[in-house]
């Protein structure tokens, strides 16, 4: 169970890896990240509502994205709190906070605490580990 009471969506490696490209597989299944300015949705600027591209669970609306200069897509807060999980990340030298979808436990990214207003947080997501729903 995550922590709203839903059901976690699993699925073996193998069903992960059928469903997923291989840069979308590396990035939210094996913690990978994306190069700076190559992946999808760091410059759009289009409305809609992002969503985890292993299960579809909404994260970010556009309206709290924003241009942070890092060359992934940066938001200021998720659509609620109940739609990412954060852990603590010792990896490669560093203690940041990983972004995780809570739904399927897919990697996204990493947040930071040097966001703009309201919030001063800067989620930095991995643009392949979105899917992007356009406004209707």
């Amino acid at each position: 169970m995550s922590d709203t009471g839903t059901p976690k969506i699993t699925r073996t490696d193998e069903e992960w890896r059928e469903q997923l490209t291989p840069e979308q597989y590396r990035i939210t299944r094996k913690q990978g990240t994306e190069r700076p300015f190559t992946g999808p949705y760091w410059n759009s600027s289009e409305t809609g509502l992002y969503r985890c591209v292993c299960c579809e669970a909404p994260l970010f609306y556009s309206d709290t994205k924003f241009d942070a200069g890092c060359g992934w897509p940066s938001y200021f807060e998720p659509v609620s709190r109940d739609a990412i999980a954060v852990y603590r990340d010792e990896s490669h030298g560093m203690v940041r906070t990983e972004v995780r979808c809570a739904a399927c436990d897919a990697h996204l990214g990493h947040v930071f605490p040097d966001g703009p207003p309201p919030t001063g947080l800067r989620f930095c997501i991995n643009g392949h580990a979105l899917d992007f729903e356009p406004q209707a």
